[in-house]
């Protein structure tokens, strides 16, 4: 049986006090994720800002001669649209669907009116105090990233890489391709080959025609590094939902549509120039 999908699924917008969250929700809408579709291209104006609740979207750097790394994930835990917020009001990166579902998006005046807004009592500011605690997050995601990148093996990169995706997801299958996981990582398709066929190995995932099945999520926690670890507990400390989730499912989101039909991502990753607003 299809369950609905609702805001709530987004852990920010389920953690907004009832009169708060009545307020926002009728500014949602609705919208259809496919895999491998571009939100933002580095540099573009943010129009929208999207809380995704089935769907995972991948913030990733292109660097001019085409060449990529993922920053960070965002699925149910956070939101899409970080240069709203924060008043630059376009982003430094690009955002693409990694794994096809649904997300809640709303105008970026609409979401800026919300924040900026000032209401009676102790919920002035509730979604204010949660997108900053989201943000510090997020932070941690991107530095712990590059500290592992740096100092950890391609073996424990992919095992990380693997966990946060599941975090964020219902089942213990991953849609991807070892040039996908290569354009996340920063490395050659072969060190992907190889990492992969070691967790085989070891009886930890399967893998056949794009489809990655982890077979032993604990014997795959017990092969990361401590990044991991890190970046799952500052979520789990400034979002308590998101522990809570921890042993319980992700509801699933009404199907798609055959055009939307879930397919490994060959290499969404755009090789348009970069137009950084840092430059």
């Amino acid at each position: 049986m299809t369950k609905l999908n609702t805001p709530r699924q987004n852990l920010l917008l389920g953690a907004l006090p009832v009169e708060t969250y009545e307020r926002l929700s009728s500014d949602l809408e609705l919208v259809p994720m496919p895999c491998g579709k571009v939100l933002y291209e580095s540099g573009s104006e943010l129009r929208y800002a999207y809380f995704p609740t089935t769907c995972i979207v991948s913030n990733v750097y292109v660097v001019e001669d085409g060449r990529s790394s993922e920053l960070a994930v965002v699925g149910h835990e956070g939101f899409i649209g970080l240069g709203i917020f924060m008043g630059g009001r376009t982003m430094p990166h690009q955002a693409v669907v990694s794994n096809a579902g649904y997300a809640y998006r709303i105008q970026r005046q609409l979401f800026i009116n919300e924040f900026e807004s000032r209401h009676g009592g102790d919920n002035d500011q509730s979604l204010f105090q949660l997108l900053l605690r989201y943000i510090q997050a997020l932070i941690t995601q991107i530095a712990q990233t590059a500290a592992c990148n740096r100092h950890h093996s391609i073996y424990q990169q992919l095992c990380r890489w693997l966990l946060l995706n599941l975090d964020r997801q219902a089942s213990n299958q991953i849609l991807v391709t070892h040039d996908y996981l290569a354009n996340m990582l920063g490395v050659r398709r072969e060190s992907i080959t190889d990492a992969a066929g070691k967790l085989q190995q070891k009886g930890l995932i399967g893998y056949d025609r794009g489809r990655l099945s982890v077979l032993n999520r604990q014997g795959l926690e017990a092969q990361v590094c401590e990044c991991y670890h890190v970046i799952t507990a500052e979520f789990e400390r400034l979002i308590p939902a998101f522990a809570e989730l921890a042993a319980c499912p992700i509801e699933s989101a009404p199907d798609l549509p055959d055009k939307f039909a879930k397919q490994p991502p060959a290499n969404p990753i755009s090789s348009k120039p970069i137009h950084s607003p840092f430059r």
